[in-house]
């Protein structure tokens, strides 16, 4: 019998998730049955979508379940397979972190192809979901073109620093906004033109206006709150602003105002677009060839910033919301 940790919920955060709503527990496993695979995680994803999960809301996606097991995405390798599409030693991405083992049909994972010099948790991450994210809602909603300014919020996160990088890959003037110095000076060394710091800016708005005097064509939001407002202020006739996640919002304990200017989006024929990813899934197979190859070429970078063991994932969770994280915010299990 094998032994796993994992985190479970324990109850619903009211505002700012904190360590009294999540549990840590062992469990035996069963041995895996016919199509089935025992998997060792080796690193879990947690990401700020995973908040949404934690309300008892209907949403895209059912909420997490008080006492159970969280959900998220993971890099793992098999240990023992009872099916001949899985074999010991194989890497897999699966649904089934926060845990550090698991049993399941093999079905429901996916067997990790191999770029050079890609290391495995890059698939959480930059060829993973919050790379998608950023590469289908700038190129299929944004619709950046050559010459074009794009704005990105959290411009230095797992899915901004995807977004800031594709544009300049497409010939566009890259303003991103992000929560300290050392992420901005990142930023700056990946291409993005302007880094504002929006919290010792002063005033966000006139940093953007400074930094994009002409305004922007393509804003890429996940932040909301201000930014949000700066964005519509500062967009040119016809942009388009893509509604990728508003993090400024997700532990407000009382609905939050919307952009004070939004009257403008009439004026200005703004298109403001919200999106999931896994609208986008059918666009998998060019994302991963595009990404592979521009990686190969050095032109995505990407950040990590890893916790190590399973206790220390709500830690890492938390993390997201004070802006603890430069790139990727990953558990080492």
């Amino acid at each position: 019998m094998t032994v796993s940790r994992e985190i479970r919920l324990r109850s619903r955060p009211v505002g700012t998730p904190a360590h009294e709503h999540f549990e840590l527990a062992s469990t035996e496993l069963p041995a895996p049955g016919p199509g089935e695979v025992l998997v060792r995680n080796r690193f879990m994803s947690v990401d700020p979508y995973m908040r949404g999960r934690m309300y008892d809301r209907p949403s895209y996606v059912p909420p997490f379940a008080i006492g159970e097991v969280l959900q998220g995405g993971a890099v793992g390798e098999i240990v023992t397979s009872n099916d001949p599409s899985l074999k010991p030693g194989d890497l897999v991405n699966s649904m089934h972190g926060w845990r550090e083992a698991f049993v399941a049909k093999a079905g429901e994972m996916q067997k990790l192809p191999a770029i050079p010099g890609v290391p495995p948790q890059a698939y959480l991450g930059v060829l993973g979901m919050p790379g998608l994210t950023g590469y289908a809602g700038l190129l299929e909603i944004g619709q950046p073109k050559e010459g074009d300014t794009v704005f990105v919020s959290g411009g230095a996160g797992a899915v901004g620093s995807v977004v800031a990088q594709v544009a300049k890959i497409k010939g566009c003037k890259v303003v991103a906004t992000a929560g300290s110095d050392e992420k901005c000076a990142w930023l700056r060394s990946v291409g993005v033109d302007h880094a504002i710091n929006y919290k010792t800016c002063g005033n966000l708005l006139q940093a953007v206006k400074a930094a994009a005097p002409a305004g922007i064509d393509v804003y890429f939001d996940n932040v909301g709150g201000e930014h949000l407002e700066v964005a519509i202020e500062v967009a040119r006739p016809f942009a388009r602003l893509v509604e990728c996640g508003m993090i400024a919002g997700y532990n407000a304990t009382e609905p939050t105002p919307g952009p004070r200017n939004i009257i403008m989006v009439v004026g200005k024929s703004l298109k403001i677009q919200g999106f999931i990813v896994t609208q986008f899934a059918h666009l998998q197979p060019r994302f991963l060839s595009d990404m592979g190859g521009w990686i190969a070429e050095g032109r995505i970078k990407w950040e990590e910033t890893i916790y190590e063991g399973i206790e220390k994932a709500p830690d890492a969770f938390i993390g997201l919301f004070s802006g603890g994280n430069t790139g990727k915010m990953l558990v080492r299990l």
